[in-house]
């Protein structure tokens, strides 16, 4: 751990010139999403940035992903992790640095995470004499996917550059700018996202006695799939089930042969999981036989996210180090999420403990009057929504500091002290 007074020292790096400069990254990145694993332009810039503040870099790493490494003496190794893929969403903030991209949108605040990671990057590289150690910054693609984090563990990570003593890393959302929130202990739920197939006998509109219709068929599944949570699952306990797609036919006087459904299942324990996969696939399979299908439905995984668990040590010495610079009043405990997140694939992969926490993103001032009118849900566009917009200040500021903060409370002492203030 870092000498007292060493992140205030640092963080005094954080002037006006390293601010804007953060911002303007912060809007280029905004207006030019890529999605996951086609983040070809993101991963150049954040490299390009990297090596001029003097870290040796590798791209590709699990196909789209950088690493850039500093080492400065023995000590800890910290890894500090942002990823950097966008969403499949047509943005409407109506803002002048908008997606320029038809059809691809930062709804997630990616572009937040790696703004402030190469903020951090900057002031960590300014101020090697006030620390040791080595930091390991992952720009990660494909968290969208639930993939990028295994692809690069699979990568040879660790055997190539080091294994880290811990994984830090932050996540923008809709809660008051200046704050930082951090649940430790089983934090972000686990997903699994389905496709399913169901299959009937098309015909024409006009004669739906010749058919059987997958249109009323999905139907009765989804409405059937609302039970599972309500009527299956403790109430003790959390699930959701949600059904995020539906596709079927082509025209309006055409019966169609097939139905996709698309579901998406968050769970908090292994035995849960198990209970909601189970329901799922009996009633798809139940709804398909009482309507006749002529062939079993398809039920296949499109991708998964494993539970994320904060560990509670590095929770406590992170936090700790936040507070000391943002205000401990300004911390506070959200409970686990509903979200689900790869991160932790770092962390379990080496067998080393994860502290993640949530960066606030949304004016004060806006989210007071919401709060207090019981409005939020209605009144903030929430991460994923086509008006998702992190206020820039002092949601890039709070984040560069959160994180710097967090990465000094793990690196080692600087090997020559400077000399006490007088």
């Amino acid at each position: 751990m870092t000498a007292p007074g060493t992140a205030h020292r640092v963080l005094a790096g954080l002037d006006a010139a390293l601010i804007q400069k953060v911002e303007a990254l912060y809007k280029d990145l905004h207006a030019h999403p890529e999605l996951s694993f086609a983040e070809h332009r993101t991963a150049a810039e954040a490299a390009r940035r990297a090596r001029e503040l003097g870290y040796e870099v590798t791209e590709g790493v699990g196909r789209t992903g950088v690493v850039a490494r500093l080492v400065n003496g023995q000590g800890p190794a910290v890894l500090l992790r942002a990823d950097f893929d966008a969403l499949p969403v047509t943005e409407r903030t109506g803002l002048p640095y908008a997606s320029t991209n038809p059809g691809v949108m930062h709804a997630c605040g990616h572009d937040v995470h790696a703004a402030c990671l190469l903020g951090t990057m900057a002031l960590l590289a300014g101020a090697r004499d006030q620390w040791s150690g080595t930091v390991l910054a992952v720009f990660q693609p494909a968290e969208e996917l639930g993939q990028g984090a295994q692809a690069m563990v699979d990568d040879d990570l660790y055997a190539r550059f080091g294994t880290p003593d811990v994984v830090l890393g932050q996540h923008v959302m809709a809660i008051p700018a200046g704050t930082v929130a951090c649940h430790p202990g089983l934090a972000f739920a686990a997903t699994d996202a389905l496709r399913v197939r169901m299959f009937g006998r098309g015909a024409h509109a006009s004669m739906p006695e010749a058919a059987v219709d997958p249109v009323v068929m999905a139907a009765s599944t989804v409405m059937r799939l609302q039970t599972v949570v309500s009527r299956e699952i403790a109430s003790g306990d959390r699930a959701v089930v949600t059904v995020g797609a539906l596709q079927a036919g082509t025209k309006d006087n055409v019966i169609p042969d097939e139905a996709e459904l698309q579901l998406n299942i968050r769970t908090y324990t292994p035995q849960v999981r198990a209970a909601v996969l189970g329901a799922v696939e009996r009633i798809v399979r139940g709804e398909a036989e009482a309507a006749g299908a002529p062939q079993a439905p398809e039920i296949g995984t499109m991708h998964t996210f494993p539970l994320m668990v904060n560990d509670e040590d590095a929770c406590t010495r992170t936090l700790a180090a936040i507070g000391d610079v943002i205000g401990h009043d300004r911390l506070s405990d959200p409970g686990a999420s509903s979200g689900s997140e790869d991160v932790g694939v770092f962390g379990t992969s080496a067998d080393v403990p994860v502290c993640y926490w949530l960066l606030g993103g949304v004016d004060p001032d806006v989210y007071a009057k919401a709060d207090a009118a019981g409005t939020r849900n209605r009144d903030i566009p929430q991460n994923h929504s086509p008006l998702f917009a992190p206020v820039m200040q002092p949601t890039l500021t709070n984040g560069v500091t959160a994180l710097t903060a967090a990465a000094l409370a793990w690196l080692g002492p600087a090997s020559h002290p400077p000399p006490p203030s007088a």
